[in-house]
């Protein structure tokens, strides 16, 4: 009887034992993990700081020159801005007109105009941000919904980028005020279904 408490007595140790080094071993692994969420939470907080740091810094650049290439054609121009919004867990852009300090949806408060400038100018944009292609830029009729009176302030523009920036603007157009701010222009006729290409002018 004694001789069996006395089993009893060193299994129940040795239970004791492993439950003890069982509870050491968690109160490790649990200060291990505390550790890294700790690591987790500063890495992801600096990676907030950087993603919105890049975000202001890609906005300004953005903003910058759509709002140039429309001061370059407008007299009266809008500002063109940038906002970066959360929507359905994810980072989107909201791309805006401003002037007179209110905000105003391009697509719906202004001229195709207006619109045709920006949207040059975020291909423009785009380019400069990645680098990551040739640097040609391809356009089909750029300019259709702008006024008339305003392709010739439109050809200085596309001259200063090309030159400011060495990119390379090869424009399919119809409006002779944009051609005449080319270094070089071919003219394209279709008779009988058959193209003929013709090379009137080099700068």
């Amino acid at each position: 009887m004694i001789q069996n408490l006395r089993n009893r007595l060193e299994n129940e140790k040795g239970r004791y034992s492993q439950i003890l080094q069982t509870h050491q071993d968690t109160l490790a692994k649990l200060l291990e993990l505390n550790q890294i969420l700790e690591d987790v939470i500063k890495a992801q907080k600096i990676i907030q700081e950087v993603s919105a740091a890049t975000q202001e810094q890609m906005a300004m650049e953005i903003s910058d020159l759509v709002s140039l290439a429309l001061a370059a054609v407008f007299s009266d121009p809008y500002e063109f801005k940038v906002a970066f919004v959360q929507r359905r867990s994810r980072t989107e852009a909201d791309l805006l007109f401003a002037r007179g300090g209110e905000v105003h949806s391009p697509m719906f408060s202004s001229g195709g105009g207006p619109v045709d400038v920006a949207a040059f100018a975020l291909r423009i944009s785009l380019w400069s941000l990645t680098k990551s292609t040739r640097p040609v830029i391809v356009l089909d009729e750029p300019f259709k919904h702008l006024s008339r009176d305003l392709h010739g302030r439109a050809a200085e523009m596309l001259q200063t980028l090309s030159k400011e920036l060495g990119l390379q603007i090869i424009m399919v157009s119809h409006s002779e005020d944009l051609i005449e701010g080319a270094n070089k222009v071919f003219y394209v006729t279709i008779k009988d279904g058959i193209s003929k290409v013709e090379n009137r002018f080099c700068g």
